[in-house]
């Protein structure tokens, strides 16, 4: 079972203004190859189809918890792209053409699927691809393929954000970029404790100096860098037994915290008439609030 806590990741910054290219691009973050629909559900079937879970137990939980953190990160990503559409266009008469901006934008779908909200495809418009999922039942497979998506995955973060100067997205970034990098280094030591093989030193991979990027320093100066959860449920300590020791990056020591990130709010979407939602006026808003009140 999925128990769903109502916070984000991290608190995201409400801009003053959206910026509605900068959402289209941060799309390929969240339905793209490389994607966080894509390492949440490369790892959520890894995890539900693992065979051995209790012979191999400190793999099973090392995977089932970083699907827990994935949850969290679709969300944190599909809340930014709907931070990054506020404000693009404004409500009045459909003769007015309120929607204007949307034939313009390059992803139109926000305007026309979506009440200028997240979609489950990539930056291009192509819908999420479940083609994306690698699950073949060899541990170190997968655990190697786990390794070389979230190289990917970071590639593509670092990407997007010299995209857009856009605050909320590169804080979301910012973020995504230490914790996936500290995934990077998970499934690293996970290889070493299955194979004896240090596989950071045999293949090359791009940087992991998250310092370059000042919005992701001070996640890094909250030591988001060297933590791995067991999301409250004991089942999962063992991922203590592969997360230990130092950081290869940092030197800092790694450590296993038994619970969660303390998270922040989720935004409250402001209504928008011009795209019909939610498409209750307050006639209609009266009469669902009598209707909830008369059976209390």
């Amino acid at each position: 079972m999925m128990k769903r806590v109502n916070k984000l990741a991290i608190e995201l910054p409400r801009p003053e203004h959206g910026d509605m290219n900068g959402a289209a691009a941060v799309q390929e973050l969240l339905g793209g190859k490389f994607g966080e629909m894509s390492t949440l559900n490369n790892y959520m079937y890894q995890s539900f189809n693992f065979r051995g879970k209790k012979r191999f137990k400190p793999f099973y939980d090392l995977i089932a918890s970083i699907t827990a953190e994935e949850f969290g990160h679709v969300e944190l990503v599909a809340n930014a792209i709907n931070l990054l559409s506020f404000g693009n266009t404004f409500p009045g008469d459909p003769d007015m053409t309120p929607l204007q901006n949307g034939k313009d934008a390059r992803y139109s779908l926000h305007f026309t699927t979506t009440a200028q909200a997240a979609y489950p495809g990539d930056g291009m418009g192509r819908p999420w691809n479940g083609e994306y999922v690698t699950n073949s039942g060899n541990l170190v497979a997968d655990l190697l393929h786990n390794y070389l998506l979230e190289i990917g995955a970071r590639t593509h973060k670092m990407r997007v954000y010299e995209m857009t100067d856009h605050p909320t997205a590169r804080t979301m970034i910012g973020y995504l970029l230490v914790r996936g990098g500290t995934h990077i280094i998970a499934y690293a030591k996970a290889i070493e404790v299955a194979t004896g093989v240090e596989v950071g030193k045999m293949l090359p991979v791009p940087s992991l100096d998250n310092n370059k990027f000042d919005y992701a320093k001070p996640f890094m100066d909250q030591g988001l860098y060297n933590v791995l959860y067991t999301w409250g449920e004991p089942e999962y300590r063992d991922i203590s037994k592969i997360w230990k020791g130092k950081n290869p990056e940092t030197g800092q020591q790694l450590t296993v915290i038994d619970g969660m990130p303390e998270g922040g709010e989720v935004p409250d979407f402001e209504e928008l008439p011009e795209e019909f939602a939610p498409g209750i006026d307050r006639d209609d808003y009266q009469r669902i609030l009598k209707r909830l009140m008369s059976n209390l």
